[in-house]
């Protein structure tokens, strides 16, 4: 593991999404003056950069995979690479209007914090629901036949402690992130970001998004379009409902309950 010498790592990774990260390290270079960080970019197929990475003001570092990998591994790879004291998993497709960090980084100096989030707007402006409970098999039936709408959560106001956060933007503290073996990469793709949540509240590290700090998502929404990924989707939903860390959890709400009935 490298030694500790940087603020922050962010870990980009592009699937074909160069351009995307293009616009996104503009963004840092642009409203991050002053924060002391590096890139980790991690490409994960083969794809010309349309930039030089070393005419940022902060440390680009390519990772060039010889085959493709799922979402946690890529991020977990990185983190290897990683100088930081704080990790963030940020998507190519996130934009940002100002420095999201010191806003995430004062709520997470609470070392009883492991994970913060921002709040995410799409593109008309409008939150998305990037905090939610834990989901379940019925709640998930409900969402296929159009009966539940909307978020889990207000997010308008103060700081929310949710179950879990997508992600998209996810910003640890390192030694969090590290005593979890990072992501599960059983997970290819999507649910890992939902089994790493459960994982950290069942160590009883806790999960803040905290809205000061906004973002812009310009979703892709694959698995809407796209039968490979619906798939990927399906069997990883099917993969967290059968894990153990859903079951310890469902255990201990069905305990705290009792306790309090």
């Amino acid at each position: 593991m490298a030694l500790v010498d940087k603020y922050l790592s962010i870990s980009v990774v592009s699937h074909g999404q160069i351009a995307l990260v293009a616009s996104l390290l503009a963004d840092l270079a642009k409203y991050c003056e002053g924060l002391s960080f590096e890139c980790l970019l991690t490409l994960n197929i083969t794809e010309e950069l349309p930039f030089d990475p070393d005419g940022f003001p902060f440390p680009v570092i390519v990772i060039r995979n010889p085959q493709p990998l799922g979402f946690g591994a890529n991020h977990n790879k990185a983190f290897q690479f990683s100088n930081g004291r704080f990790y963030c998993i940020l998507n190519p497709d996130i934009r940002l209007m100002d420095n999201p960090f010191p806003s995430l980084i004062e709520c997470l100096e609470d070392p009883a914090v492991g994970l913060v989030a921002p709040l995410v707007l799409g593109a008309l402006g409008k939150p998305e629901d990037n905090a939610r409970q834990f989901p379940s098999p019925v709640k998930i039936l409900c969402k296929a036949f159009g009966k539940c709408r909307g978020g889990d959560y207000d997010v308008a106001g103060s700081v929310i402690r949710p179950n879990w956060v997508a992600g998209m933007f996810m910003l640890f503290r390192r030694e969090s992130f590290e005593s979890l073996n990072g992501f599960d990469e059983r997970y290819f793709l999507y649910y890992e970001d939902v089994d790493l949540c459960a994982r950290l509240r069942l160590e009883n590290l806790d999960i803040l998004l905290c809205p000061e700090s906004r973002v812009v998502h310009l979703a892709q929404r694959a698995s809407h379009r796209n039968l490979r990924y619906l798939r990927w989707h399906l069997q990883s939903m099917l993969r967290f409902f059968v894990s153990t860390p859903y079951w310890r959890w469902q255990f201990r709400r069905c305990k705290d309950a009792l306790r309090l009935s």
